[in-house]
């Protein structure tokens, strides 16, 4: 006897460009607000750069010291945003399962990492325009419409870099260690860069370790719109610096990565 097998078909979705487009949007939005409500996050992230320019800043009120700081905090605002997010968040999420749940999903894998990296530059935005506020108010700060727009621009360019050496980070640190060591990369390297204080007033070997640190090429990126870069440095060889530790992060973390699923 035959028995007849009656097929269905199911209209499928049509995933165009807008579908894609409204997915990563949420998952921006989601995520960002997701970092915004974990207050040990956004208080640090966004509260460090702001107090230590209410301190240093304003305290040189009228004085070129204060546009210094002010490019320089916008740094230390996305490097903080960027390493922390991604670096300690996704090795949380890794250990917590919540980073193979989103694997299994069918949500792109891009998308949870651009979501993140976005999410860490909308954080250095809020910082950015915070800076700028507190310059021009309190500090006595001259900034034109265009050098703010730079500002903004060159501080959002940095996401990606930082991004890529936080998701690194994330692959190798333990996930309980991970702030605590992320605090040792973080803060020696943005001393270092020159992103507290100008690294004319640091010592000689430390001028001489500061070009082979990310951070300080993307200060020297920022310190050019008001005219602190310093002598001698090629605005075109901070952004090739910045490409090339942003392709040699992004090699290591899929090597990394790659190793890993082999062994899994």
């Amino acid at each position: 006897m035959l028995m007849a097998t009656a097929s269905v078909s199911v209209p499928r979705a049509e995933l165009s460009f807008g579908y894609y487009a409204n997915l990563f949007r949420n998952e921006v939005r989601y995520e960002f607000l997701r970092m915004l409500r974990l207050r040990s996050y956004s208080l640090s992230v966004i509260g460090f750069p702001v107090m230590f320019y209410l301190l240093f800043g304003t305290l040189n009120s009228h004085n070129q010291y204060a546009r210094y700081l002010l490019a320089s905090y916008s740094c230390f605002g996305l490097v903080g945003a960027a390493l922390f997010g991604l670096g300690a968040g996704i090795a949380m999420e890794r250990a917590q399962g919540w980073l193979d749940l989103k694997m299994a999903s069918p949500m792109p894998r891009f998308a949870y990492l651009f979501a993140k990296t976005m999410s860490a530059a909308g954080f250095a935005l809020v910082v950015t325009c915070l800076l700028s506020l507190i310059g021009v108010t309190l500090a006595g700060v001259h900034m034109t419409g265009l050098e703010f727009a730079k500002l903004i621009g060159i501080t959002l360019a940095g996401a990606i870099p930082f991004a890529s050496m936080g998701l690194l980070v994330s692959l190798l640190v333990p996930p309980t260690a991970g702030p605590g060591i992320i605090n040792l990369i973080y803060l020696p390297m943005s001393f270092a860069s020159g992103l507290w204080m100008p690294l004319d007033v640091l010592p000689k070997w430390m001028q001489h370790v500061a070009p082979a640190l990310p951070a300080y090429h993307f200060a020297q990126i920022a310190l050019h719109i008001f005219g602190f870069a310093r002598s001698g440095s090629s605005l075109s060889g901070h952004w090739e610096a910045l490409l090339g530790f942003t392709c040699l992060m992004l090699g290591a973390a899929w090597l990394v990565f790659s190793r890993r699923e082999a062994k899994a």
